[in-house]
């Protein structure tokens, strides 16, 4: 099993710092939440049981890198990550979905992950045995048993004679495979032929909450059929390299491993968190919110769960909330599910000088993507200092006049200032563009002045 990775905190903060601006605090937490991770593994077995993760709310308006920080982290942790919004779930008794789904969901994450990993360690040696029933396809076993018995008995010669033709034939066969010469030819396999889902038969929703397949259940005792495909070999390889890859995993090895995962690495990003923090009696859409509340404390404070790859224990899974928390406050969640979030971080609102970094620093930047999607075009686009700059400077202003919605802000700004470029672009014969600070001006000039265009526009 690949361990957590032994990063440091400030090699963890170094990371995030590569694709999330500023937001220090955040990211301190966070890196530290992680090197606990490892740290937990380091101790006596006696003692690491009773060590559990200090879960984190992440407090900050929208698009402040709440939830990137947690994305970025799983990505570091090589954990099984899930991003869930709590305004899914409802409170048990109610229709939607219960909150044990999210840990079911994290399951098949987790068995998806170490399934990958597996299926690369066995690639080349499924390689080998797909060629072989490539050749097996393309060239039929020779003369069948029967005919070379016959052979056998009556001519020896002869039975030598056509298991040396054969041999020649496949050999030959074999080094046209190797060189890619046979990659178009056609060839017939016996591919598995969908089954209806008999979920759908029985629910829509029951079933899948249960987290058990039927079909999983009853595939033994239902004979699975085949149908006959025609493809060509190039597909069939791939097809066949997947078929030989499964026969060669331990299933069960991979469900053990993935499981052990989840109970020790897993990470639960739980968005919205503010939108089930109500306060006193309440009806209507907010009736079942303590309802919610009251149901997600066991999984948070540690509970089993009965998933179709058997029980997952949630003690040891960390969890990040996130929320705006503009009109609740985090004292308004239930004093219970309060304690079992004592890490609680502010994220700041972001400044214009924020979104000069973000348009600049990042490897994910937006205006490197801009620049790699208009490569594709072969037209070479550039942004002068003074032009991101103005960006930033337009971004910050419509957000403090309008709604605040913090870097995504940036999409809709930078969507404005090159729309006609994107649509004229194929058409043209330019070879390249330079956005200067007097071309933003006069592109987005009059949509910022006008407050009421720029409510819907930007």
């Amino acid at each position: 099993m690949s361990d957590i990775i032994e990063f440091t905190p400030k090699q963890i903060v170094e990371e995030l710092d590569k694709y999330v601006i500023g937001q220090d605090k955040a990211k301190r937490s966070v890196a530290i939440a992680l090197r606990n991770r490892w740290r937990r593994k380091q101790v006596p077995d006696a003692l690491r049981e009773e060590i559990y993760p200090n879960n984190i709310i992440l407090i900050g308006p929208t698009g402040v890198g709440k939830t990137e920080i947690a994305r970025r982290l799983s990505r570091l942790a090589n954990a099984p990550f899930v991003k869930i919004e709590a305004t899914k779930f409802t409170e048990v008794g109610y229709v939607g979905r219960d909150v044990e789904s999210m840990i079911r969901d994290l399951c098949d994450l987790s068995v998806s992950m170490v399934r990958s990993e597996k299926t690369k360690e066995v690639e080349a040696l499924a390689t080998k045995h797909a060629e072989e029933r490539l050749l097996e396809l393309l060239l039929p076993p020779s003369p069948n048993k029967r005919r070379k018995v016959m052979l056998e008995e009556d001519d020896d010669s002869g039975a030598d004679d056509a298991e040396d033709r054969y041999k020649r034939t496949r050999d030959k066969l074999k080094k046209q495979l190797e060189n890619g010469e046979l990659e178009e030819r056609q060839v017939e396999l016996d591919v598995q032929a969908e089954q209806s889902s008999l979920m759908q038969i029985i629910s829509p929703m029951g079933v899948e909450e249960m987290g058990v397949n039927v079909q999983d259940l009853l595939g033994g005792m239902m004979p699975k059929k085949t149908k006959l495909r025609k493809m060509t070999v190039s597909e069939a390889r791939n097809y066949l390299i997947q078929e030989e890859a499964q026969k060669l995993i331990d299933m069960e090895q991979v469900v053990q491993e993935a499981i052990e995962r989840v109970e020790n690495s897993g990470i639960i990003f739980l968005d919205e968190i503010d939108k089930i923090a109500g306060e006193g009696e309440k009806s209507g859409p907010d009736v079942s919110r303590q309802g919610v509340q009251r149901d997600l404390l066991p999984v948070v404070e540690g509970t089993s769960v009965f998933t179709k790859y058997g029980m997952v224990k949630t003690d040891h899974v960390l969890f990040i909330a996130s929320g705006a928390f503009h009109v609740a406050k985090p004292s308004d969640l239930i004093p219970e599910l309060q304690g079992r979030f004592p890490i609680r971080v502010e994220l700041h609102s972001l400044t214009a000088e924020d979104f000069f970094r973000i348009l600049t620093e990042p490897k994910n930047a937006l205006t490197k993507q801009y620049i790699a999607l208009f490569e594709t075009e072969n037209v070479k686009l550039d942004f002068t200092e003074e032009a991101v700059q103005e960006v930033a400077n337009i971004a910050n202003s419509v957000n403090e006049r309008t709604e605040n919605i913090g870097a995504r802000r940036l999409h809709t700004v930078l969507t404005a200032l090159l729309e006609d470029y994107l649509f004229e672009v194929p058409d043209t014969k330019l070879k390249k563009i330079s956005i200067t600070r007097k071309i933003v001006q006069e592109r987005l000039s009059n949509i910022v002045k006008d407050e009421d265009l720029s409510r819907y526009i930007l």
